[in-house]
């Protein structure tokens, strides 16, 4: 019987056979400028756009047929203090029926900013029960698509007013302070961990930016969320994973950022990767840090001073 005479190292064949088992799964959520350019003419496609300087939607341009979302005024509660609060659920569903969302809509989510504010967009839509398997967002945003494809400083015609029909928000996807105050940092429940996902400067206090008070809520671990992200695209699974290495799986995870949107971006990573009960805190930072009666922390360290005792 002949023999089969592999042309390269058997260790190599192995390795080239076990590659596409050990790659990691890109998020079903994040599509490219190639699948966008594919389905940006379907009848049911809307794609919205979250600048973080929202006149360049006008003056820098955006995809052509994009709605702009204006991230204060649309992804917040505009009566509220802090205005980042979550908005009501007739608010929000106004505010979707004024883009021309549907139920059957398929969402294409882009920003400019690593999708931090997109994620803000996301969550909101996954907190009062649409149907998250047709929001899309475009990983990459506006530098892989500009690349190829023009960008329209046009403003795209009305469209018709959508009939989208919210559901209440899931409460298991939020805490208010109460929660954080009672189980954080008074009872120090060992099932519950309490994440900052913002700048390590304004963690320890060495940056005050969008409140009275530097720091953090005592008892906070930090983890970055936009170090999860580089050049508008998502990092690794292998990558995501060892960012967020130092949070057990199996708690329940409390997270905060300023004002919404990095938090929805951790978020979103800790829910890609696997964590199952993940919340935000409604208000944030931009609430406790503004409130001087409620307990800050200072300096690299979850606990200090009183609160280490």
């Amino acid at each position: 019987m002949m023999k089969l005479i592999p042309t390269k190292p058997l260790w190599l064949v192995l390795l080239l056979f076990a590659l596409p088992l050990c790659a990691a799964a890109k998020p079903a959520f994040l599509v490219d400028s190639d699948w966008l350019g594919e389905h940006i003419e379907d009848e049911d496609l809307l794609v919205l756009e979250v600048r973080y300087h929202p006149h360049r939607y006008f003056t820098v341009g955006h995809i052509p047929g994009a709605v702009q979302v204006q991230r204060f005024k649309d992804l917040g509660d505009n009566q509220a203090s802090p205005l980042m609060r979550f908005p009501s659920r007739e608010a929000f569903q106004a505010t979707l029926r004024g883009w021309g969302v549907n139920d059957d809509s398929t969402l294409v989510l882009y920003d400019d900013s690593n999708t931090a504010l997109v994620s803000r967009l996301y969550f909101l839509l996954e907190l009062y029960g649409f149907n998250m398997d047709q929001v899309k967002i475009l990983n990459g945003s506006t530098v892989e698509w500009s690349a190829f494809e023009e960008m329209s400083t046009e403003t795209p015609p009305a469209r018709a007013s959508g009939a989208v029909t919210l559901k209440p928000a899931n409460s298991d996807l939020f805490v208010e302070w109460t929660h954080v105050y009672d189980d954080v940092v008074s009872r120090r429940d060992p099932d519950v961990v309490l994440l900052d996902v913002r700048p390590r400067p304004m963690y320890t206090g060495e940056v005050i930016q969008h409140s009275i008070m530097g720091g953090h809520i005592p008892g906070a671990v930090n983890v970055v969320s936009l170090e999860g992200t580089s050049a508008q695209k998502w990092k690794s699974d292998e990558e995501l994973a060892l960012l967020y290495s130092a949070i057990p799986k199996g708690k329940t995870i409390y997270v905060y950022c300023h004002d919404g949107f990095r938090m929805s971006l951790g978020w979103m990573q800790l829910k890609h990767l696997g964590y199952e009960d993940v919340r935000l805190y409604n208000g944030g930072w931009s609430h406790w840090g503004n409130e001087l009666t409620l307990p800050v922390v200072e300096g690299p360290m979850p606990y200090s001073g009183d609160y280490a005792l």
